[in-house]
């Protein structure tokens, strides 16, 4: 009997990534476990297309019309290098530490030349700062903020007509359990790049938030910002006001304004109703901790505003003087006239007060989410400009660098380090990325004079031409291939990235 011999499967030959700390063994025809890099015959490639960012105004000044941030894709044509900007997406990174930049590109500005030193960072020690227009209570200060159950963020302080959220940062990243560290990044990277996440606050709300759009708050979708806290609204429209009510009570958290006792009342000539209000009472008309915070008139827990008003003063106040109590953002209001016993009775709301409490809703921006990036320029990513990291925090500090994000603005904190933050909404669509190690794969960009550069010891061999760039060159330095390339249009918010030389 002959033995029947089985022909052998064919194995497929893994490469190995080195394009972060995970290490991929990619088999042939497969992508690694951050889906950026795949193995395509052997050949490592990078999988997202490197993203070029396109001047907005073409020869004869005309538009470009805006596109979105989904973008457009690359149609094969050669992008004018004067008009064109190497953003980091796509790019690949600098790690291991002692690898160049992935791109750093020459270029001629204005006569002076230019530098552009282009690395998608691997961050885990980056964050986001969240600012929700919102004058409701989300939950108490340092309260935990948790996606899919798990704790990504807190509460921080509420700011000017916004509620504050911090996600983020490496001990949600690193320093929990395994499942904290992967929807801490995973909730990092949907935000960042654009898309809604449900967060639960303990003790608070629940929110879906999406970069440049409206909150939605326990199910209802928030309309409008308040025009300010309660004695700014006084401020603001107490001569709106004056000759038509005798009283006017701006409920608010935070400052709740009274006009006939406010600077601006007594500015106008405005007489004292008598009126008393139940909270600490901070400057004449500015009241504090009339309420509880809630999701109520104007930020407190109140359905009844007349639970912060307490007994008229007899000596001052008269039978049907008139009282307007309204919110901050114009959405809650109610007119009453006192009764023979001093009692605010309610009334239906006269003509004459419509006109102001819709000038308070015109006044009031319509209630966004934004999204801001935060991240630390840390050795290895400064490794891959300069042989020597420290000069280029230095150069940075001193505005010889100029530091991007996709080509949108960043603000760089003062103190030690490159820790920058940066709109999310200015950078095209699917600018960040991830790596399970876990850590957010995030774009950045430094630009310089030519001259700074190689004074703070950058790698001069590895500067290639802008044109050779735009054509699909890649560095000398990199070990994988590009697929491809898109051209985005610059947002219009959003300065052209590369310096004025003028004064250089």
């Amino acid at each position: 009997m002959t033995d029947i011999v089985k022909p052998r499967r064919e194995q497929r030959e893994k490469i190995r990534c080195d394009a972060c700390p995970v290490m991929c063994y990619i088999a042939d025809g497969r992508s690694g476990a951050c889906d950026r890099y795949a193995n395509k015959g052997g050949q490592l490639v990078r999988l997202d297309p490197l993203t070029i960012l396109q001047r907005r105004v073409e020869e004869g000044g005309e538009l470009v019309p805006f596109v979105d941030r989904e973008g457009v894709d690359w149609d094969g044509t050669i992008v004018r290098a004067k008009d064109a900007f190497v953003t980091a997406i796509g790019a690949g990174t600098t790690y291991p530490d002692y690898k160049p930049a992935p791109f750093i590109v020459g270029s001629v500005i204005d006569g002076v030349d230019m530098v552009t030193v282009v690395t998608e960072g691997i961050f885990s020690y980056c964050g986001a700062k969240l600012k929700i227009d919102t004058d409701r209570h989300l939950g108490a200060e340092c309260s935990t903020v948790r996606a899919a159950g798990e704790a990504v963020g807190h509460m921080t302080t509420g700011e000017y007509g916004s509620q504050m959220l911090s996600l983020g940062g490496v001990h949600h990243l690193t320093g929990g359990s395994k499942k904290e560290g992967r929807i801490t990044c995973e909730t990092l990277l949907s935000l960042c790049n654009g898309e809604a996440v449900e967060l639960c606050i303990d003790d608070g709300s629940t929110l879906i938030v999406q970069a440049g759009a409206a909150p939605i708050i326990d199910g209802v979708k928030e309309e409008r910002m308040r025009v300010g806290c309660g004695s700014a609204t006084v401020g603001m429209f107490a001569s709106q006001w004056q000759g038509l009510v005798d009283e006017v009570v701006v409920v608010d958290d935070h400052i709740t304004g009274v006009v006939s006792e406010h600077q601006a009342g007594k500015v106008l000539g405005w007489p004292a109703s008598g009126i008393r209000i139940n909270g600490r009472k901070s400057t004449p008309g500015r009241y504090f901790q009339v309420a509880d915070p809630g999701t109520g008139w104007g930020g407190t827990n109140l359905t009844d505003p007349l639970n912060i008003v307490g007994e008229f003063k007899p000596a001052i106040a008269k039978p049907g003087l008139s009282v307007l109590m309204v919110s901050t953002t114009g959405e809650q209001f109610a007119y009453y006239e006192l009764d023979d016993e001093l009692k605010p009775v309610q009334r239906p709301m006269p003509d004459r007060l419509k006109p102001s409490i819709e000038l308070i809703e015109e006044n009031c921006e319509p209630a966004l989410c934004s999204v801001v990036f935060m991240g630390g320029a840390g050795g290895s990513l400064r490794a891959g400009v300069t042989t020597n990291p420290v000069q280029l925090t230095r150069s940075v500090k001193k505005s010889l660098t100029r530091v991007t994000c996709a080509g949108a603005p960043t603000y760089t904190w003062p103190g030690g380090g490159i820790t920058v933050m940066s709109d999310v909404t200015l950078m095209p669509s699917n600018a960040f990325g991830y790596v399970p190690t876990p850590a957010l794969v995030a774009p950045i960009e430094f630009t310089m004079c030519k001259k700074d550069y190689e004074a703070m010891g950058g790698h001069m061999g590895h500067i290639v031409p802008l044109s050779d760039a735009l054509a699909g060159g890649i560095g000398k330095q990199n070990d994988h291939t590009l697929t491809g390339q898109r051209s985005v249009i610059a947002h219009p918010d959003v300065d052209w990235p590369m310096p004025d030389t003028r004064h250089q």
